[in-house]
């Protein structure tokens, strides 16, 4: 048993007086989970400010016999960083990394520290004629470390990818306390295995990530967006295939939102407002991005979603006007998970599928959510340009709450088995962390899990770096 007390002094003493922090009122930030589906119970939190400070940290601690836990901007939804009463440990905050080390306009790249507030770092490259297209809901408050351990992926993923595809280098410290200094600027280095991606999206279970060299783009000089009804999901794919042909490369959004998600937000967003006339049971919503300035994007997407009228894929649609407008259409995408609270609790899916069978998975989740939970109220959403399908269930009018959610592994088991059998995955974009582990046993084959096991065992062998994430 580690003598926590003697922990939290050696720390302190390398770390300085606002490297530790255990206060309870101090610490409640940290142990919060985001969904309160987990109680995290962290004697104390370190907060190193430099990599050289995090790597002595995991040494101090390896030496301890002591788990360490790392922790972003705490945003994450499947509990990876909470540390529990099974598996204890320490929490490490990256939050004091928050260095911009580096910012190349030749090479288009940007070096930052993993506690870089996401939100800051698309500022900072803004500020330079840059693009840093990495863009979710919570990127005021998450952090960049977070969101490369996570993979995260967001609202432009269908121009630019997921995270790990915008990184070119890594910085890490290992489970022993060494770092690998891998910020390399490279576009192409076929020296070996790329170890890089061993850290994007293992959720610091293999390595804990202190800073990354991303890739940057030109600043578009226009955009235009725009909200249309659509018939029924097949008509919204057909709409994207439209869309795709004639846009190509400017199209850099393509969201699906149905009718009961729009009605939360506006009844329950201050400030938004229906953006058509008339409601509807589908929507899209559509962005177009250039660094052209010259081509008017306004007049091809007009262009397009008056071809989308003729072959009755759209019924109605509003371009926005202004900036303004544009930021307001967005709004109603980004406000829907907020919208949900007040309905009461929600079960959540993150899946995805293979483009051509989303309207199955639609249809199918939605007959066999019924079937589970009579009067359960779907809130379907997600990026329906990628695949990934946000299919979250309210409870029914009038549930007791705690009886709905405790159906949440029975319901989950029941979806991710349909997005499963198409194709799909049952986290497109949020990790397994500790919320998704049976999932990750049921649905993945016995050498995927023995080859990940071999991975862990090997980068982690005393499995001191956030265990009982991923792996139990």
């Amino acid at each position: 048993m580690t003598d926590m007390d003697a922990l939290a002094g050696r720390l302190s003493d390398r770390l300085g007086p606002r490297g530790i922090i255990r206060e309870p009122a101090l610490l409640e930030r940290y142990l919060s989970e985001q969904r309160g589906r987990y109680e995290s119970v962290a004697p104390f939190v370190a907060r190193p400010a430099t990599a050289d400070e995090v790597a002595e940290t995991v040494f101090i601690c390896a030496e301890a016999r002591c788990a360490v836990i790392p922790q972003g901007g705490n945003t994450g939804l499947v509990g990876g960083a909470v540390v529990t009463r099974d598996r204890p440990g320490i929490l490490l905050s990256l939050e004091r990394l928050r260095h911009v080390r580096e910012i190349d306009t030749v090479g288009d790249t940007m070096t930052v520290e993993a506690g870089c507030i996401l939100a800051d770092i698309q500022e900072a490259a803004r500020e330079h004629d840059r693009l840093f297209p990495l863009s979710l809901g919570a990127e005021g408050s998450c952090q960049i470390g977070g969101n490369l351990s996570t993979n995260a992926g967001g609202t432009n993923v269908l121009r630019y990818g997921n995270a790990r595809d915008l990184v070119l280098g890594l910085e890490v410290v290992l489970a022993d306390g060494r770092i690998w200094h891998g910020l390399r600027k490279l576009r192409k280095d076929n020296t070996g295995y790329d170890l890089k991606q061993l850290f994007l999206g293992s959720e610091g279970t293999l390595g804990i990530i202190t800073a990354a060299t991303l890739r940057l783009f030109p600043l578009p000089r226009q955009r235009a967006t725009a909200i249309a009804a659509v018939r029924d999901v097949p008509a919204a794919l057909a709409l994207l295939g439209l869309t795709r042909a004639r846009a190509g490369g400017a199209l850099t959004g393509f969201e699906y939102i149905a009718g009961p998600a729009l009605e939360m937000v506006l009844a329950h967003v201050p400030g938004t407002r229906a953006p058509l006339a008339e409601r509807h049971a589908h929507y899209v919503l559509i962005e177009l991005a250039s660094e052209d300035a010259e081509t008017s994007l306004r007049e091809r997407l007009e262009n397009i979603l008056g071809d989308a009228f003729e072959r009755e894929f759209v019924t109605d649609a509003a371009l926005a006007q202004s900036e303004t407008q544009s930021e307001q259409f967005w709004r109603l995408r980004e406000t829907i998970p907020e919208a949900q609270k007040p309905e009461g609790a929600s079960i959540k899916h993150d899946i995805s599928v293979p483009i051509d069978r989303i309207d199955t998975f639609i249809r199918e989740a939605l007959e066999r959510a019924a079937a589970l939970a009579p009067g359960v109220r779907p809130v379907v959403f997600g990026h329906l340009g990628d695949g990934n399908i946000h299919f979250n269930l309210s409870q029914p009018v009038g549930a007791v709450t705690a009886d709905f959610l405790a159906r949440w592994d029975e319901v989950n088991e029941a979806i991710d088995a349909i997005a499963v059998g198409l194709g799909g995955s049952f986290s497109a974009e949020h990790g397994v962390g500790l919320t998704k582990r049976r999932a990750l046993d049921r649905h993945k084959s016995e050498l995927e899990i023995e080859l990940m096991g071999r991975l862990k065992a090997a980068l982690d062998p005393a499995g001191l770096l956030n265990p009982g994430k991923i792996f139990d």
